[in-house]
């Protein structure tokens, strides 16, 4: 008989009309139905709404998977949508385990007609019970799409299909009458894995605008370890920047340059003051294809172990991750 891990943590999927009338609140966690055969046990470390999912909330998920995994098949987490993606690029960032391990959520609450949480828990389920999941490191699934913790985003605020993010989903799965069929579109690819003891780094993110000339950066540089900037286009801002971002990578201060633009990479083309070729030579750190927020979690991992600029440099350059 096959194992399942159920780890629920709140969210959208947990949720209810609060009897009290204070809106829509995480109360009580779904079961996976329709799974034959299967040994399911279920694991609440806690119950929040996804904007409540800190950094050491991820690192004690991290950990407790590590616990149960040698002992299941497949990992189901189910969290709230609005950092689950957040949380499936620390746990990729830092499980070893082979065992697959898949997040999923909903979009509606429990008492909405078209409550989405059974079918996206059923939909995790299986492709967590699935041996071509194997290997293949935290997956995210939502809406029969299987996508990878690296480039999965929310990309819309209420749609059922919520998730996405270029160049797309690497798998499918598509429920049968006798079970379900899961493909995948890629080859499980070997990451490196990062082990820190905490997560006790601060990192701020500013979003760059037209007409800005660095309101807000000072404060946040003062306060910071490092800082992660979503900037314009291919990782380019306002000239004003230029000497902001030299001055804190000359005191050795990490500031990853990310694109507030959906997808691609941050490349240093344009050599104009504030450019991506004058950032880079003022010491900023392209993002490589992660998002701001997906930029600010590697950093956060690696300034938490100590690493020094140049080791960070590198792990962003070589897409170590």
């Amino acid at each position: 008989m096959k194992r399942l891990a159920v780890i629920h943590t709140g969210g959208t999927i947990a949720s209810r009309p609060d009897p009290h009338g204070q809106g829509v609140t995480p109360q009580s966690p779904p079961s996976v139905p329709g799974l034959p055969g299967v040994e399911v046990r279920d694991h609440q470390p806690f119950r929040l709404p996804s904007p409540h999912v800190t950094p050491a909330h991820m690192l004690s998920l991290a950990h407790l998977i590590e616990r149960l995994a040698p002992e299941h098949d497949g990992v189901v987490v189910t969290h709230g949508t609005d950092t689950l993606e957040e949380t499936a690029f620390f746990l990729h960032l830092l499980l070893a385990t082979r065992t697959p391990v898949v997040l999923t959520g909903s979009m509606r609450h429990a008492e909405e007609v078209s409550w989405d949480g059974p079918g996206n828990l059923l939909d995790a389920a299986y492709v967590a019970l699935d041996r071509q999941s194997r290997g293949r490191g935290p997956l995210v699934v939502f809406g029969g799409d299987i996508f990878d913790a690296r480039t999965v985003t929310k990309v819309h605020t209420t749609a059922v299909d919520a998730f996405g993010g270029y160049p797309g989903p690497i798998g499918r799965i598509d429920r049968t009458g006798e079970g379900a069929q899961v493909r995948y579109f890629a080859m499980p690819e070997a990451r490196p894995v990062y082990r820190p003891p905490n997560v006790s780094a601060h990192v701020e993110i500013l979003y760059a605008y037209a007409g800005w000339q660095g309101e807000g950066y000072a404060e946040a540089d003062a306060r910071s370890d490092g800082l992660v900037i979503a900037a314009l286009g291919t990782g380019n801002l306002p000239a004003e920047l230029l000497p902001l971002v030299a001055r804190s990578a000359g005191k050795g201060r990490p500031v990853v340059i990310a694109t507030r633009t959906h997808a691609g990479p941050v490349l240093p083309v344009y050599g104009y003051p504030g450019g991506g070729a004058t950032l880079v030579a003022a010491g900023a750190i392209p993002a490589s294809f992660l998002n701001a927020h997906k930029a600010r979690v590697l950093l956060l991992v690696l300034l938490s172990l100590g690493r020094n600029l140049a080791d960070i440099r590198r792990v962003f350059g070589e897409g170590a991750f």
